[in-house]
C-alpha cells in the first residue's frame, strides 16, 4: 500500500513526519487529521498549485517542503501557521510573494529557482531569519527591512538582477554566507579563466568509478590517456541553491593554485553531451570530510560526528591551511561563500583541502568598503570554524593558548563587520603559536 493510500486509510495516525511524491494536483485534506501530531510535512515533486486556507490547523508543523511543484505564489495560509519556521519552495514558479505568507518564526526560507521579482518589507520583520535562499530569481533589489534581520546568517542571491549589494547587507552583523555570482553587480575580474584554462578533450578520459555527486555535479574517478589518475566532475547544468555550477567551475579555475586547494588539470571540451566538466588531481583516500552538512535542526551550523576530536597541533594545522587559503582566494578577488566544516577534506595529520566553490562570487581587489565587507563576512564564517574547532580539541594546548585563540575567534565573529581581521592579519598571528 503507498503512502497516499495509507493515509486515506487512516493508517498514519500519529506520525510527526509525511513524505508525499504522488503527482498530486490537489491538497489531500486527510493531510489535516494529522494536525495533533505532524512536524514535517514534505510535498515536493507532485503538481499542486495552492494549499487550503485553513492549513494553519496543522498547529506542530515545524517544516514544509513544497519543491517542484506549480505554485505562481507563496500561498497567504502558510503565515497562520504558529509553529513552521522552514519553508522550502524551490523550483516552482512563483511571482509573487505576500508578506502575509511568512509565518512570524521564520528562520529558513528557500526560494531557489522561481519567478520572483519583489520581496515583501515584511520579510525584514522576522527577526529569527537565519538562512534565506533566493538563487535564481528576477530580483533587482531587496527589501531595506531586511537590515532588522540581525540573526541573518546565510543569505544566496546568485543569479538574479541585482546591480548592487546595499550597504545594510554587507554590515549585518550575523551575515557569516553570502553569494552573489551571476548578477550585474559581480566583478568577474578573472572572466576570462575559462579560456585561459587548458583544455582536455573528452577522448583522452576513460571514465571510472563514481565519487560522489552534489548539488551541481558528480565526481567520477578516471584515467587520462590510460596513464594518470584524476577526478573529474560533470556539472549538471542545472540552479542549485547556490546558484549556477558554471559560475561554480568558472570560480574553482580562477582560485589557482594553493596548497589547500584540489588542483585544476584543466576543463574538458568535446563532450558528446556537451556537458560541462573540470579535470582534477585525484584526492588520496585518507582524507575525509571534516563535518557533516548542517541539518534541519542546526539550520546553518555544521554537524559534527560525537567521536570528532583533535589534539591541538592537527587543529592549528587546519587552522592555518584554511586561513592561508582564505587570504589566497581574497586576493584573486574571490569569496568561497560557503567556507565550512562540511567542504574541507583533511587527513589525520591535519592536512586540509577547502572544495565546493558552488557558491563563490568574484568582487574587486581594490581597498573599497565593499571588498573589505565582503572579505570579513567571510573571516565570520572562519570565526565560526575555528569555535568548532577549539571545542573539540582534546589535548596538547596549554590555558595561555586557548584563551589567545579564543580571542582571535571572538574578533572574527565580532558584530561589527569592518573590525574583524583579515586574513592576512589572523595568517600572521596563528603562525605565533
Amino acid at each position: 500500500m503507498d503512502t497516499l493510500a495509507q493515509l486515506r486509510a487512516g493508517l498514519l495516525a500519529g506520525a510527526t513526519r509525511l513524505d508525499l511524491a504522488a503527482g498530486l494536483t490537489q491538497f489531500p485534506r486527510e493531510i489535516l487529521d494529522l494536525a495533533d501530531t505532524l512536524e514535517v510535512l514534505n510535498l515536493s515533486g507532485n503538481a499542486l498549485s495552492s494549499l487550503p486556507d485553513d492549513f494553519h490547523r496543522l498547529r506542530r508543523l515545524r517544516v514544509l517542503f513544497c519543491d517542484r511543484n506549480q505554485f505562481t505564489e507563496l500561498p497567504a495560509c502558510l503565515g497562520q501557521c504558529p509553529a513552521l519556521s522552514m519553508v522550502g519552495f524551490k523550483g516552482n514558479r512563483i511571482e509573487t510573494v505576500p508578506g502575509a505568507a511568512l509565518p512570524p518564526l521564520l528562520r529558513w526560507l528557500i526560494l531557489t529557482d522561481n519567478r520572483v521579482t519583489e520581496l515583501p518589507t515584511e520579510l525584514g520583520e522576522r527577526p529569527f531569519l537565519q538562512k534565506l535562499m533566493l538563487a535564481g530569481n528576477r530580483l533587482t533589489q531587496l527589501p531595506p527591512s531586511l537590515r532588522n534581520c540581525h540573526r541573518l546568517e546565510l543569505t544566496r542571491l546568485a543569479a538574479n538582477r541585482l546591480s548592487e549589494l546595499p550597504d545594510w547587507l554587507l554590515t549585518l552583523p550575523s551575515l557569516t554566507w553570502l553569494a552573489y555570482a551571476g548578477n550585474p553587480l559581480e566583478t568577474e575580474a578573472d572572466a576570462t579563466a575559462l579560456d585561459a584554462t587548458p583544455t582536455i578533450a573528452w577522448s583522452q578520459l576513460s571514465l571510472g568509478e563514481k565519487l560522489g555527486e552534489g548539488a551541481s555535479g558528480v565526481i567520477h574517478r578516471a584515467e587520462w590517456q590510460h596513464a594518470k589518475a584524476v577526478a573529474i566532475k560533470l556539472y549538471k547544468g542545472e540552479m542549485t541553491s547556490d546558484g549556477s555550477p558554471l559560475h561554480e567551475m568558472n570560480a574553482c579555475i580562477t582560485a589557482g593554485l594553493h596548497p589547500n586547494l584540489i588542483r585544476v588539470e584543466g576543463r574538458i571540451v568535446e563532450h558528446p553531451q556537451h556537458q560541462a566538466g573540470l579535470v582534477m588531481e585525484l584526492v588520496d583516500p585518507s582524507y575525509r570530510n571534516l563535518a557533516g552538512l548542517p541539518s534541519l535542526e542546526s539550520c546553518s551550523r555544521d554537524v559534527y560526528a560525537d567521536d570528532t576530536r583533535f589534539n591541538a597541533d592537527v587543529a592549528l594545522r587546519i587552522a592555518r591551511g584554511i586561513a592561508s587559503v582564505g587570504e589566497h582566494l581574497h586576493r584573486q578577488g574571490i569569496t568561497h561563500g560557503d567556507l565550512y566544516g562540511h567542504n574541507i577534506l583533511l587527513n589525520e595529520h591535519g592536512d586540509c583541502l577547502l572544495g565546493d566553490f558552488g557558491a563563490a562570487s568574484f568582487h574587486a581587489t581594490d581597498d573599497s568598503f565593499e571588498s573589505r565587507a565582503l572579505q570579513r563576512i567571510e573571516v565570520r564564517a572562519f570565526g565560526v570554524l575555528l569555535g568548532e574547532l577549539l571545542e573539540r580539541i582534546d589535548s596538547g594546548l596549554s590555558d595561555h593558548t586557548h584563551e589567545r585563540l579564543e580571542d582571535l575567534q571572538r574578533r572574527c565573529c565580532q558584530g561589527d563587520v569592518l573590525a574583524r581581521p583579515g586574513f592576512s592579519e589572523i595568517v600572521l598571528e596563528l603562525g605565533g603559536f
